[in-house]
């Protein structure tokens, strides 16, 4: 088990981490949340024994880790995949390691199963992209088979596969009894892998509870009510009554009903006995994502802005009216609507402005009067040559004469002999 009790490091006149209590039990999975700058990565080290905290103190089975015997057999972690020798292979890294904590050489090659990398075993690890170099940290930290393990972003750079399988291994081991502590920015992964979230923000503890108990602290669940939308007063007189009933009603953009403060059951019992027919009655359960964000939008260091790209558009020409803005564009769920269908032609011009050639290839305008299904002309050919212009009332001119042939040269003869040529 890992215990922090009143764990504080400050750095010059910033305070990293303030007066941070926490337990991490074994047998679950515990997510470590918080923004960046919040201090989870500084927290890991000094659990790890890299960073002394300026107060308080963090132990591991009881003891801080520099006092554990033989530690790599008894914690594993993986803070950075990239703290590796470029030059030495992936079996060669695993194997110094192995050497320095006693651990058997067979190990080795176990764990480079483990983490699918037993082919590349004898590549050099400069050679290895994100994911293979995530593999290979999470081997590093499985090598001595410890009951305690940390990892700060391990699913960072892996494929859909890999994310699979470290979320498949956390479990597995959590089911042994082991503790397992993970560092993640991976909302919808934590949710899917932990068991219990521990949150800071700005160095300071804001949630140690399970995932369930922490999205129904922080969000507010709601039932999605909707009756028949050719009768507006059934909707009305719905509403009406599950206010009387004591709930609160909320209108959606779509004509459904939010509902809060009642079960679905007596939502249901309430349009019943009003005579109200339901075409939708359906829970909401807000995300991990959902509940994260508003317990820690107080605690965000580092927020962006509008781009306001100034100096970078185009003046409008004079005369011209600024584009309208989309009702609901940028909205979660939006889409550009179709092109406006007039006549039944899609894409019909308005009228009083003349209707446009047929496109040619590649979207460029066709000829003009150029029939509909007509072959396109080739982009590329050459323009036809044309004759000057006459005049009127001027005689018109003689054609162009036919260019000189030049004297052709006598062919050689080739039957003559080398030497005579």
């Amino acid at each position: 088990m890992i215990e922090a009790v009143g764990l504080t490091k400050r750095y010059g006149d910033k305070t990293a981490v303030y007066n941070l209590s926490f337990q991490v039990r074994p047998g679950a999975v515990t997510g470590f949340l918080g923004p960046n700058g919040s201090g989870k990565s500084t927290t890991m080290r000094m659990i790890l024994g890299l960073d002394n905290p300026t107060s308080g103190q963090v132990t591991i089975g009881g003891y801080p880790y520099r006092r554990l015997p033989n530690a790599p057999r008894q914690v594993g972690a993986l803070l950075d995949a990239k703290a590796v020798h470029g030059g030495r292979s992936a079996r060669s890294h695993l194997l110094s390691l192995a050497q320095l904590s006693g651990i058997p050489a067979r190990r080795v090659d176990e764990v480079l199963g483990v983490v699918g990398l037993h082919d590349v075993a004898r590549r050099r690890s400069k050679g290895f992209s994100l994911g293979m170099g995530q593999r290979l940290g999470i081997a590093a930290a499985l090598l001595g088979d410890p009951q305690v393990l940390l990892f700060d972003e391990p699913v960072n750079g892996l494929d859909p596969e890999g994310i699979l399988w470290v979320r498949n291994l956390m479990k597995a081991l959590a089911a042994e009894g082991r503790t397992v502590f993970v560092s993640s920015h991976l909302m919808s992964e934590m949710a899917l892998t932990a068991d219990h979230l521990i949150v800071i923000g700005r160095g300071q503890l804001l949630a140690d509870m399970s995932v369930t108990d922490f999205i129904s602290a922080n969000s507010a669940d709601f039932a999605r009510v909707r009756t028949p939308d050719t009768e507006p007063q059934q909707r009305e007189k719905l509403s009406a009554a599950i206010t009387e009933a004591g709930g609160n009603v909320l209108p959606e953009q779509d004509g459904a009903l939010r509902v809060t403060g009642l079960a679905l059951p007596r939502i249901s019992d309430i349009a019943h006995d009003s005579g109200v027919r339901l075409w939708e009655l359906s829970p909401h359960q807000a995300s991990l994502e959902e509940a994260y964000m508003r317990m820690t939008q107080g605690a965000v260091d580092y927020r962006s802005t509008t781009d306001q790209k100034a100096g970078l558009q185009q003046p409008l020409p004079p005369g011209a009216q600024p584009p309208m803005p989309v009702p609901g564009q940028g909205q979660p769920g939006w889409y550009a609507p179709p092109p406006p269908q007039q006549g039944g032609q899609p894409f019909a011009a308005p009228q009083g402005v003349p209707a446009q050639a047929p496109a040619g290839p590649y979207g460029a305008p066709g000829a003009p009067g150029a029939a509909p299904g007509a072959p396109a002309p080739n982009p590329y050919a050459q323009p036809a040559p044309q004759a000057p212009r006459t005049p009127p009332g001027a005689a018109p001119a003689a054609p162009p004469a036919a260019p000189a042939v030049p004297p052709t040269a006598p062919a050689a003869d080739l039957t003559k002999p080398e030497d005579a040529r």
